[in-house]
């Protein structure tokens, strides 16, 4: 494992934002050499710099209300927004995939999976009879199982399970190991044989010739990531669940579709691959981020390779069920989003990274993030002198594009499970759109939480677990 070069504690020194930004733009030359010999650094004072980052949007937003011009800064802005959204949408991504033959399979890339597991007695045996019985050479593929110190019955099963399966081995972390999944998977990594490294969560659910449709994605020698569809097997159990089987669509359709314009493809943790050289060359998980996937993700567009995403077969997981348990998961999938701006933010400007690249990912940080921040100034202002909120252009753009990308996910969804179109399809698909936007509007208000309380307390890779019950059937048909 690379060596771990993150500071174990955030610095308690007196609030200096300016100087925290100002001491990260050295010499371009010595910033390039340090980025090299050290792709972690650039965390340090993630409270100074989210707080910055909040002043300065709550300034530029107040002053739009104050200048003449600031309508029109607007209109002019959401135009150029609205340009990268048209290009998404007449994009024409890569959808056909090829399936591994296995005549020769002396050929075939050999794969390791891991499954970072703690507390998943409920959800465990079942994964790992899954991945046990995948359409793939038993020699070319293993399976690790890393028990990161339960404190139920998940030890006892996985070592009953791996008397039952050859492919399977099982380590249990010791009691004083850290870096939460970040660390049992650094730590199991060197031990494993696979060109390709795929990860799944306990309650991932998978089909048999998964591994024969995701392979042959690597085949371009710049793929140094694949990302696998996912889906909500428990998608039928209330609002919550059905909300996040459309999030699932337009998560699937955005990323198809700006990787289509050059932009930027992401890993979601459930179901990623990556290539041991990619994740070599990036220094393995990130120990000191409570999103491994979302902090990997730039760190290999930084070093300029390209991550794919594979449309069918979808990875199925279950979807939380009830409003506290969305909240705290995606509180913390929110925050390590905004974490890698932060912590990766003059690389962005720096590195070989492509500009179609970079522009992608700036129009997602603006989308995310620095609109739901500015709603707050915008709507103070908006009521104290009686007018529309300035930045309504833009929030009408992003809710409309928030609509269509589900629609057009779901009925790319319905094409590639082969489902016959007619009216009535399409007004559930249309009916599934509107209560999906509805549902997506909670983000509004996550992402807006999350840019406040990262600029005020200061929090230290402290997380939820989502809890896996494992009620949730699965039909590979």
């Amino acid at each position: 494992m690379a060596e771990n070069y993150w500071r174990e504690k955030e610095s308690e020194s007196e609030f200096d934002p300016i100087n925290s930004l100002l001491s990260e733009l050295s010499d371009s030359e010595d910033a390039e050499a340090e980025f090299r010999a050290d792709f972690f650094q650039g965390l340090a004072g993630r409270r100074q710099k989210a707080a910055f980052l909040l002043l300065v949007i709550w300034i530029v937003t107040i002053s739009l209300h104050l200048v003449s011009w600031g309508s029109w800064f607007v209109l002019g802005f959401a135009g150029l927004v609205g340009i990268q959204i048209l290009r998404y949408l007449f994009a024409k991504p890569d959808i056909s995939h090829i399936l591994l033959p296995l005549e020769d399979s002396a050929s075939v890339p050999k794969v390791s999976l891991l499954v970072a597991a703690k507390n998943e007695e409920a959800v465990i045996s079942n994964l790992v009879a899954m991945l046990c019985n995948l359409d793939y050479p038993g020699d070319k593929y293993e399976i690790w199982a890393i028990d990161d110190r339960s404190t139920d019955n998940t030890p006892a099963i996985l070592d009953r399970l791996a008397a039952e399966y050859p492919q399977l081995k099982v380590v249990h972390r010791a009691a004083n190991a850290g870096g939460g999944k970040s660390g049992a998977l650094n730590q199991v990594v060197p031990q494993t044989f696979g060109d390709i490294i795929g990860v799944f969560d306990a309650d991932a659910k998978v089909s048999p010739d998964l591994l024969r449709k995701v392979v042959p994605l690597f085949a371009e020698s710049r793929v140094g990531a694949v990302q696998v569809r996912k889906a909500i097997a428990n998608e039928t159990e209330n609002f919550w669940t059905k909300g996040q089987a459309a999030e699932m669509a337009l998560d699937s359709y955005v990323q198809q579709q700006r990787i289509a314009v050059g932009g930027i493809g992401e890993l979601r943790g459930n179901g990623q691959f990556v290539s041991r050289k990619a994740l070599n060359s990036c220094g393995g998980w990130n120990e000191e981020t409570i999103t491994d996937d979302l902090d990997l993700t730039i760190r290999l567009h930084l070093d300029n390779w390209k991550i794919g995403l594979l449309s069918t077969p979808a990875v199925y997981e279950e979807g939380v069920t009830d409003t506290i348990s969305l909240w705290h998961q995606r509180n913390r999938w929110a925050e390590g989003g905004y974490q890698r701006y932060l912590d990766y933010w003059r690389y962005i400007f720096g590195t070989p990274m492509g500009f179609g690249k970079r522009i992608d990912l700036l129009c997602w940080m603006f989308l995310q993030y620095i609109v739901p921040a500015a709603n707050v100034p915008d709507g103070i202002m908006a009521i104290a002198r009686h007018r529309l909120p300035v930045l309504s252009p833009i929030t009408v753009l992003l809710f409309a594009w928030g609509f269509t990308g589900i629609f057009r996910g779901l009925v790319r969804i319905n094409l590639a499970e082969g489902k016959s179109f007619n009216i009535a399809t399409l007004l559930e698909i249309t009916w599934k759109s509107l209560r999906g936007l509805i549902y997506m509007v909670h983000w509004q208000v996550v992402m807006l939480s999350i840019t406040a309380r990262m600029s005020i307390r200061p929090k230290r890779l402290k997380w939820v677990k989502t809890v896996h019950e494992g009620r949730t059937s699965f039909n590979n048909g």
